[in-house]
């Protein structure tokens, strides 16, 4: 049996509304992420003690969704990705208009590595590890507080 160029597209339509709730991207109309809970996280480095409010995408959806379509973000402020259970994890930066950095937190609370993430990127970057946390923040707030490998996460 053959199928008209009409049914095929008919299908197609189909078989990506079924794929929507699985795990696609949330769309611009669900982004960004608004109301989230908001929590402190410091950051303990050889320069010192650095809080932060961190929104805290929690649910998958959320996590879905990021920091995409944001436009700005204040300094002393982030996101926080919770991973239970812990595991390795990667983040990409597409729809995503802000440099950001992107810290890997272990399960025992200390920074796995530090990965800089372009604007609209796909490129994935990994953790160094499993991890039960992934914290963003603005470009260059890692560096700025020497953020580093075996510093201390706190709530």
């Amino acid at each position: 049996m053959t199928r008209s160029p009409r049914s095929n597209r008919s299908l197609l339509a189909i078989a990506l509304a079924l794929m929507l709730p699985l795990g696609v991207p949330a769309a611009a109309s669900t982004c960004p992420n608004t109301g989230l809970r908001i929590i402190k996280v410091a950051f303990e480095t050889a320069r010192g003690r650095f809080t932060y409010k961190v929104e805290v995408a929690a649910t998958q959806d959320e996590q879905a969704c990021g920091m995409m379509f944001r436009e700005k973000m204040p300094r002393d402020t982030g996101m926080s990705f919770p991973m239970s259970p812990p595991r390795p994890a990667g983040f990409w930066m597409e729809n995503t208009a802000l440099p950001l950095d992107i810290i890997f937190v272990s399960p025992t609370g200390r920074v796995l590595n530090v990965r800089r993430g372009q604007p609209y990127s796909r490129e994935v970057l990994n953790s160094a590890g499993a991890t039960a946390e992934v914290i963003e923040l603005a470009a260059g707030e890692a560096d700025r507080i020497g953020l580093k490998p075996g510093d201390r996460v706190r709530r």
